[in-house]
């Protein structure tokens, strides 16, 4: 029986042991995802588990927050170019993996049809968490790593959708289609449209209260995650779909506290990523994947090298893809916790074939993690598709304080064609009480001088009373032909003025 010391003591050694298995993962260009399972893995022989219920809790718990951070670094500036082919890639690619899988599964497992189209639906999404953690480490180019993460970030609702849809159909064979059909559309539509207003309303609330440390700023954004799917969910409707959609819009507004919201997002993210996997990896035995070795090996070559790609060639056929760029998304289609999640599902359903079912998805998530995860970089320089290896330039500086205040730090970047480009800093029409305390252009840091002209791609630390942050806003995205507008608007009433009052 373990005691509480001993619990809190192996707690913080799974943390210890993550931590050190990520920064292995980084050195032999392998997803930390593996390290993680086989930690788990290796500690089945000490810690016995088996709840189902609980690791899939945990679970879902860990893909909210992980969604959520994934939305929340998630350029909308980047993916609005591909996201219709992200939509696509998310609903039908995954219909079609999960439908050319299916059939490989019935004949392989020796299952029924309905039995092989459900762990087909199991794996057939890709995985945000895997995706995230691996095209951030890797060379790819902007384009295909933004449509990746869009795909993945979008394909979870259809996941879930699918396996449930299909464990029901095992369960209750005479149940319609149609009625399957109008609650998938209820679903998406009722995640998308909740989760767009639940951004625009956590927006409101991040950038007007007042709390007493900044602390607490992301803590409430995480609440804000973690409302938003159950709320959703009690609703029925898609909560991962409202999860990421809301933390795209928080992500790309301007807000309050983003760098203290980010980084502890992102930190929270990657501790729940550690554990998940961790315990994931406890749920499985290592005997059992043996059992299982030839289906696993046969299917997974089917998951990789034909239903995945059947179907992102199908998905992106009317696309501006090219024939490589088309090859490297669906060989980076990764598979991760989702999938491990979803084959929760049959387990706690009590189908017959649950724990079959749980035990073959583990053993191809782990070869897809292990084998795609650690050549997507390899295959990306073959096919000429690496992006720029130096990266955008991580910087931020934001008002601190244990109190209360007024000011706030606002990062701006100075977009082409704005009337704040190219521009000198005393002839900006800024608030009073406002300073300009830095620039950054590329890595370099500029002390702002009256003289100094801003340039576009430059970054702006605007120190400005909170009341006055719309102020700011207007100034660095009006176009500058409408300041020039506004300008000559405002001489010629000045030179009207004048006149009236010479003639007076």
């Amino acid at each position: 029986m373990w005691t509480t010391d001993g619990l809190l003591f192996l707690f913080g050694g799974l943390l210890l042991a993550g931590v050190i298995s990520a920064k292995f993962s980084n050195r032999f260009n392998v997803p930390s995802l593996v390290f993680f399972i086989i930690v788990g893995m290796a500690l089945n022989p000490f810690i016995y588990f088996d709840n189902a219920k609980l690791a899939q809790l945990f679970g879902i718990l860990a893909l909210i927050i992980i969604l959520f951070d994934g939305g929340m670094q998630t350029n909308w500036r980047h993916i609005r170019p591909v996201v219709g082919s992200s939509v696509v890639l998310a609903t039908l690619g995954v219909v079609i993996t999960a439908i050319v899988f299916g059939v490989g599964a019935v004949y392989i497992l020796d299952i029924d049809w309905r039995e092989g189209m459900l762990i087909g639906a199991i794996v057939g999404s890709t995985d945000a968490a895997a995706v995230f953690a691996v095209l951030g480490s890797q060379n790819v180019k902007q384009k295909l790593t933004s449509t990746l993460e869009a795909e993945s970030g979008t394909n979870d609702p259809m996941a879930v959708f699918l396996t449930i849809s299909f464990i029901e159909l095992v369960q209750a064979p005479d149940m319609s289609l149609w009625s399957m059909l109008l609650s998938f559309l209820w679903q998406m539509g009722l995640g998308l449209g909740l989760g767009l207003l639940a951004g625009w309303i956590a927006i409101q609330i991040l950038n007007r209260i007042s709390l007493d440390t900044s602390g607490l700023y992301p803590v409430l954004s995480i609440g804000f995650a973690i409302f938003t799917y159950s709320g959703v969910g009690l609703l029925h409707g898609s909560g991962f779909l409202a999860v990421y959609v809301m933390a795209l819009v928080l992500g790309n507004a301007d807000l309050q506290y983003r760098f203290t919201i980010v980084r502890f997002n992102e930190g929270f993210a990657w501790m729940m990523q550690i554990m998940m996997f961790i315990l994931l990896g406890l749920l499985v035995f290592p005997n059992q994947l043996v059992e299982v070795a030839w289906q696993g090996i046969v299917l997974s070559i089917i998951l990789m090298f034909v239903a995945r790609p059947i179907g992102v060639f199908i998905s992106l056929l009317i696309s501006k893809f090219s024939l490589k760029e088309k090859t490297l998304i669906a060989w980076a289609g990764l598979k991760g916790a989702v999938p491990i999640v979803m084959a929760t599902y049959p387990m706690i359903a009590g189908l017959e074939h649950g724990q079959l079912f749980f035990n073959v998805v583990f053993f191809v998530v782990l070869t897809s993690a292990l084998i795609q995860g650690a050549t997507i970089s390899p295959l990306a320089k073959r096919l000429a598709l690496s992006g720029d290896a130096s990266g955008e330039a991580v910087h931020a500086l934001e008002l601190v304080s244990v109190g209360k205040t007024n000011m706030d730090m606002v990062k701006k970047t100075v977009e082409p064609g704005t009337s704040v480009e190219n521009r000198p800093l005393h002839e900006l029409n800024l608030p009073d009480d406002t300073l300009i305390t830095a620039v950054i252009r590329g890595e370099e840091m500029i002390a702002p001088k009256g003289t100094t002209k801003l340039q576009a791609g430059d970054v702006a630390y605007v120190l400005v009373a909170k009341k006055q942050r719309d102020e700011i806003r207007k100034l660095f995205t009006e176009k500058e032909e409408t300041c020039r507008e506004s300008h000559d608007s405002g001489a010629a009433n000045d030179i009207e003025a004048d006149t009236n009052s010479e003639a007076q």
